[in-house]
């Protein structure tokens, strides 16, 4: 009876959320084009122009679906998804103006390509707002909807020791409308079967191999939903290519992930895009540099020793973000950390302390995407209680990359490298650009910047994440 109400409960849920996501993607095309057919009566007609307009809109979003996500009710918090969502409506709109802009460049509208001149420009900016405060709506409305139809899901968790339960719990408490920690018990619990039962959803954290396949066969003869956190083998299996030979199934791991073609193509990227940001950016760099400078009367540059590709050491360079001798070389920086000036912590939260980065990139020492640079000394920690932290040297250091993206500052050793290696045993060049394009994602959370509090200094000298770290 239980299982009959929650598949009634599912579809209509399913019914609501799919109403509001066409909902949501025919009020954005309508602000977008309506306003652009003010001034250009070609819109309001069948027409090449208006069939062309439209149809690359709609690439255009879901492209940027592929590299932002689309509306995720139910799944995220309401404002990564209108953090998410407007990004990638802002790019498909200055992508299609252009588009139709370039049309419009004939006999009968405009003899040569206008942009900011163009009479559609304000029009433009006015549907960006629009479009924005639509989505700030739209979204709050469909998590609303969302989780009034769907109750948070009991939770069981299921774990190695339970020293682990006040770490998983934190986590998930960020998620309070999707889950709900009922239950918690390590995999050698006696009634495991009967408390799966109970749960809707089994978390398993840090256990042993064969258990945790026990466990899954037990959720998956249950009809449970299952998330595990993600393990090494895990991760070194996740692109693993499904292979037949004769009649025996196999998994076939590759360990190089790059080819010739890949690197060649990276590189080249890195080039041209490292030089055409520091060249375009050249003023935004000089000014930051005297406020630095005028600050303190220090240099404006930090140079450090950092770990890439093979183990290899590289001098990294970054805008000066602590007094002169605030130790900046030591350790990280912690929470209201007084070694921070004024300027730093501006250009901290802005991420604008790594733009000399690029001059890393445009040397060879990094590359746009990949694994973030270390400091040596956290790197010897890490490795002495963590080996296979080594695994992220197998590519060049990065700029961004998942790490970065999704992690946090104070994101604890062994996350790090499992989110490092998804990116590594992941790679494609359509996925460096999505990350790319992905980093500005990282602007709008407060807490990627989050630093480190003193208990977790402690725990990041051992190598391992603190308790102390305060969730936000």
């Amino acid at each position: 009876m239980q299982h009959l109400i929650r598949s009634v409960r599912n579809h209509r849920g399913d019914l609501v959320v799919g109403l509001l996501k066409a909902l949501t993607q025919i009020g954005l095309f309508l602000i977008f084009y309506l306003l652009m057919s003010i001034h250009n009566w070609q819109l309001t007609n069948a027409s090449r122009t208006s069939a062309t307009t439209a149809l690359f809109w709609i690439a255009m979003t879901a492209a940027m679906h592929g590299v932002y996500g689309g509306y995720e009710i139910g799944r995220k918090k309401s404002k990564p998804i209108i953090t998410n969502m407007t990004l990638g409506v802002l790019i498909t709109d200055l992508v299609t103006f252009l588009q139709l802009q370039i049309m419009n460049v004939n006999a009968n509208n405009n003899e040569r390509l206008l942009f900011f001149t163009s009479p559609d420009f304000p029009y433009l900016l006015l549907a960006m707002i629009l479009q924005a405060v639509f989505l700030f709506f739209i979204v709050h409305l469909g998590n609303h909807l969302y989780f009034s139809i769907y109750p948070p899901k009991r939770c069981l968790l299921v774990l190695g020791e339970m020293s682990d339960k006040a770490m998983i719990t934190d986590k998930l408490n960020h998620f309070r409308l999707q889950w709900k920690v009922e239950d918690a018990v390590t995999w050698e619990c006696k009634d495991l079967r009967a408390r799966v039962e109970a749960a809707e959803v089994v978390f398993i954290a840090s256990v042993p191999e064969n258990a945790a396949m026990e466990i899954l066969q037990i959720c998956y003869d249950l009809h449970r939903d299952v998330l595990c956190k993600a393990q090494l083998q895990d991760i070194m299996l996740s692109s693993a290519q499904q292979v037949v030979i004769d009649d025996a199934p196999f998994l076939e791991m590759d360990y190089h992930k790059m080819t010739l073609f890949q690197r060649i193509v990276k590189r080249m990227g890195d080039v041209v895009v490292s030089a055409f940001v520091l060249l375009i950016l050249s003023p935004l760099l000089g000014v930051i540099a005297l406020l630095i400078h005028n600050e303190d009367g220090g240099p404006a540059i930090f140079r450090q020793p950092r770990m890439t590709i093979g183990g290899r050491n590289f001098t990294i360079y970054k805008f000066r973000t602590m007094y002169v001798h605030g130790g900046e070389h030591q350790v990280s920086a912690t929470k209201d950390d007084p070694r921070i000036t004024k300027v730093g912590r501006v250009l901290r939260r802005t991420r604008l302390d790594e733009l000399p980065q690029f001059y890393n990139i445009l040397k060879g020492d990094m590359t746009l995407v990949g694994p973030r640079p270390e400091m040596l000394d956290n790197v010897e920690k890490y490795k002495s209680g963590m080996p296979t932290f080594v695994y992220r040297e197998k590519v060049k250091a990065g700029l961004t990359g998942y790490a970065q993206i999704e992690g946090k500052y104070n994101t604890s050793p062994e996350d790090k490298l499992m989110l490092d290696l998804m990116y590594i045993e992941n790679f494609s060049l359509l996925n460096d650009v999505r990350l790319i394009f992905r980093t500005l994602t990282v602007l709008f959370r407060k807490d990627s910047t989050e630093a480190f509090s003193q208990p977790d200094m402690v725990a990041e000298a051992r190598g391992k994440k603190g308790k102390g770290r305060k969730g936000k």
